[in-house]
């Protein structure tokens, strides 16, 4: 196992796809691809009117670039190794296609909105399916195993690890998504889940892995060079689409899917938010009549800012706890 070749493929990475940041934001503004901001969001979000909303072209295309590059030799010459890049990049890809559509028809067709969801989701699953069933049969020979804390073994599932890993490649996918909502935060969550599954990947002896872990972090971090807040660019769903459901595809090939949403616990608590917005709802109108929420705005982190809560506060504060759950989700993995 290679940690420091890991470690600098994400550096390089980084450095090559920061290069590209401002080329990349001109070329947003030329084609006239600046976000709409939905009238029922938070007000101070109107800031970010015109802002460029196809930054996660920068993660996903230099992650397939520095992948390729790597792994040249090894395609080639490795069935298994191509099977294991050929998964989580084409997730990666699938999703990121789906989410520029979705960007592009919120821009242009539908400002604001988008795909319409009950389409969306079954494109989705569409690619879930696939790659469940890729990792099920043809990955390698521990297909329907998890791995539970305390537990000295991994457990067999069998054939319901196909739903199990369709619904949460799909999901991860949307919570990351739904995350995607203040300046600097999906892209940094994400960064620091993907780093805990590059560690816990380089303790399984999972290289290829570590370094598409490694590699996805650095794509992440010269983005969010370009989207601290202020942001000059966002990611739109062209990169967390993708960032969500690679992320799945990984916590499902290291066997640690488990503890996939104590490391991804911001995504996974801003997708209940919202989940228990819309339930309380409707349930309330049907059954009392009246519109009940326990939230002032869904996702959670809109919530805060109309509490009065800095972006800044919330993007660092969100973070200090998606880092401990990192740090909480890789102990879990070593017992």
């Amino acid at each position: 196992m290679n940690m420091p070749f890991s470690l600098t493929l994400g550096g390089v990475t980084f450095l090559l796809a920061i290069i590209w940041g401002s080329p990349l934001i001109e070329l947003m503004r030329r084609l006239k691809l600046g976000k709409k901001i939905r009238i029922e969001g938070p007000q101070s979000h109107m800031s970010k009117m015109g802002t460029p909303a196809m930054g996660g072209v920068l993660i996903v295309g230099w992650t397939v670039v520095i992948i390729i590059i790597v792994n040249i030799v090894q395609l080639l010459e490795t069935f298994e190794v191509v099977e294991s890049v050929a998964i989580p990049l084409g997730v990666m890809v699938s999703y990121s296609i789906l989410g520029g559509i979705d960007d592009y028809q919120g821009l242009r067709q539908r400002p604001g909105v988008g795909m319409l969801a009950r389409y969306k989701i079954w494109y989705q699953v569409a690619i879930a399916l696939v790659a469940a069933v890729l990792i099920y049969w043809q990955l390698n020979d521990l297909h329907g195993w998890v791995a539970a804390p305390t537990v000295p073994f991994l457990l067999d599932i069998g054939i319901w690890y196909l739903p199990v890993a369709v619904f949460i490649i799909t999901a991860g996918a949307n919570a990351v998504n739904l995350t995607d909502g203040l300046d600097g935060l999906a892209g940094l969550i994400t960064a620091t889940a993907l780093a805990a599954y590059g560690i816990i990947a380089f303790m399984q002896g999972q290289q290829f892995i570590v370094n598409l872990c490694f590699v996805m972090v650095g794509a992440c971090f010269a983005f969010l060079w370009f989207n601290a807040h202020p942001a000059q660019m966002i990611m739109g769903d062209v990169g967390s689409q993708a960032l969500g459901g690679a992320l799945g595809v990984i916590a499902l090939m290291t066997n640690q899917w488990l503890i996939l949403p104590i490391i991804a616990i911001i995504p996974v608590a801003t997708t209940l938010s919202t989940m228990i917005q819309v339930s309380s709802a409707v349930l309330s109108r049907r059954f009392l009549g009246r519109d009940l929420r326990p939230f002032r705005m869904a996702p959670l982190h809109n919530h805060f800012v109309l509490l009065g809560w800095s972006e800044t506060q919330i993007v660092q504060r969100w973070w200090l706890i998606g880092l401990l759950g990192a740090m909480v989700g890789i102990a879990l993995a070593l017992v």
